[in-house]
């Protein structure tokens, strides 16, 4: 087999235009590692079908491709709007009501109980991750009267922002336990939880799964000031961050938010765990065949402040080229990493904060590892791995060689999906000898040959803690 020739990951949100067996089978030969089933749509039986539907390719064509089932939280959206989309216009005079009814261009549905007690006059809401603004101009009952002040088209079920505002809402919906439940039952291990503000929110999904008996690899969206200022807290409890760019640009000052994606990113990198930067990467691929230079740049801007993985929402989910989408990624992601690889311009700032740090051995493995492959000739790094700790510390050096790492773990396999450049590969743990059970794997999968130099750590009583260099000739023998 080959490895593939880019090393960021790619998830996919998957939707009406991607939820084919077809399509599945192309997006996952194209470069997609993680699946993303938005639970805001569809109904329990289609995002099921699409599990399966998953899990049997993965089967089928031996790899691993994470699900991840994305828990929507206390999202505020618009209710159902008569002849959607409807065009909006500057000044135009609006009505908000929290009525359950079908709506009009004057009169729109917000499915939010509690917006007369939490809007205020001159406050403003915005919709459509901030395309369309309006202004609170008063309050009357349950609605609230407001003026256009930015138009555009408004569609059904378009999210609603009110920043600044405390919204009285629990991050964690008893509608995402359900979900919860309802994924677990399916398999999925993975899980996106949206809108939250602190770690304790993280752990209440973890918590619950528990009860379940089942231990889970959390993401944690980052969309909210809140959310921002807690983000140590939050990174004690969450296993992964996703920078959900689009609510995050209407919840704080929109020119804030590329400096607050490096941030997070290096704050990510620094801990070791993985990081998806998403929301609008190819934005007019939905329509068009071809993404602006900007979107292109923003791409790679990504890759290159040290995102592990980057997402496509509606490109992929309803967009008229989702498969162009993936491919235009993965082109993009190949290059960006081939110019970083061959000016140097790599992660040396990660190294070097990392050596400020207080270290244990696992991290001080992780910066030899980083170290032998700058220096020697080496072809890939091998890890197995428990707990998926390991390939994670070393692949925040955004090697230019691949993490080969191996676990008879699903879940352990499934969360490295997320990780940059580490390739997990399902091992049965049956062997007492490690280097003859590697050299097996590698083989069988047809990775590596005789000659080839290799890292391979090892641990014992719990923890990574050696390295070997080994040429494959040597284990041969």
């Amino acid at each position: 087999m080959n490895l593939p020739d880019h090393k960021t990951k790619i998830v996919c949100t998957i939707g009406p235009a991607s939820s084919s067996e077809e399509m599945l089978r192309e997006l996952i030969f194209a470069g997609m590692n993680v699946a993303r089933i938005n639970f805001s749509h569809g109904s329990f039986e289609d995002h099921s079908k699409v599990i399966r539907l998953i899990k049997k390719l993965c089967d089928e064509l031996n790899v691993v491709v994470s699900v991840m089932a994305d828990l929507p939280g206390p999202k505020i959206r618009v209710g159902e709007i008569k002849d959607s989309p409807i065009n909006l216009q500057k000044g135009d005079k609006v009505k908000l009501t929290t009525e359950r009814i079908v709506g009009s261009k004057d009169l729109i549905p917000v499915d939010f109980d509690k917006l007369p007690y939490c809007i205020a006059k001159k406050s403003n809401v915005y919709f459509n991750d901030g395309f369309i603004q309006m202004r609170c101009s008063g309050i009357c009952s349950n609605e609230a009267e407001c003026e256009v002040i930015v138009g555009g088209q408004l569609s059904s079920h378009k999210g609603v922002n009110l920043p600044g505002i405390d919204l009285l809402l629990d991050p964690v919906t008893e509608k995402d336990l359900e979900i919860l439940d309802f994924a677990l039952e399916e398999g999925v291990n993975c899980f996106s939880v949206s809108f939250i503000e602190q770690g304790s929110d993280i752990q209440k999904i973890r918590d619950h799964a528990a009860k379940k008996g089942r231990s889970v690899f959390l993401v944690a969206k980052i969309e909210r000031g809140p959310s921002v200022e807690n983000i140590d807290d939050i990174m004690d409890a969450t296993d992964a961050l996703m920078i959900a760019r689009g609510d995050l640009g209407v919840e704080i000052p929109i020119e804030e938010v590329p400096i607050v994606q490096k941030e997070l990113i290096h704050k990510a990198n620094l801990r070791g765990i993985p990081v998806i930067t998403a929301t609008h990467m190819l934005e007019s691929m939905t329509d068009n065949v071809r993404p602006t230079r900007a979107e292109a740049t923003d791409v790679a801007n990504a890759i290159l402040d040290g995102t592990d993985a980057i997402m496509l929402s509606g490109e992929t989910a309803v967009g008229k080229y989702p498969l162009e989408a993936v491919h235009t990624m993965v082109r993009i992601a190949k290059k960006t990493e081939a110019w970083r690889d061959s000016t140097g311009s790599g992660m040396g700032n990660i190294r070097d904060a990392i050596g400020e740090t207080e270290m244990g051995i696992s991290d001080v493995i992780s910066l030899q590892v980083y170290d032998a492959i700058r220096k020697l000739s080496i072809e890939f790094v091998v890890t197995p791995t428990y707990s998926g700790a390991t390939p994670r510390r070393i692949s925040r050096f955004k090697p230019e060689n691949w993490i080969i790492a191996m676990s008879h773990l699903d879940l352990t396999c499934e969360q490295l999906a997320y990780s940059y450049g580490v390739y997990p590969l399902s091992v049965y743990d049956g062997s007492d000898d490690l280097e003859k059970k590697v050299l097996g794997a590698l083989l069988s999968r047809g990775i590596g040959k005789s000659g080839d130099t290799i890292v391979l750590t090892q641990g014992y009583s719990g923890g990574t803690n050696l390295l070997k260099i080994i040429e494959i000739e040597h284990l041969v023998e």
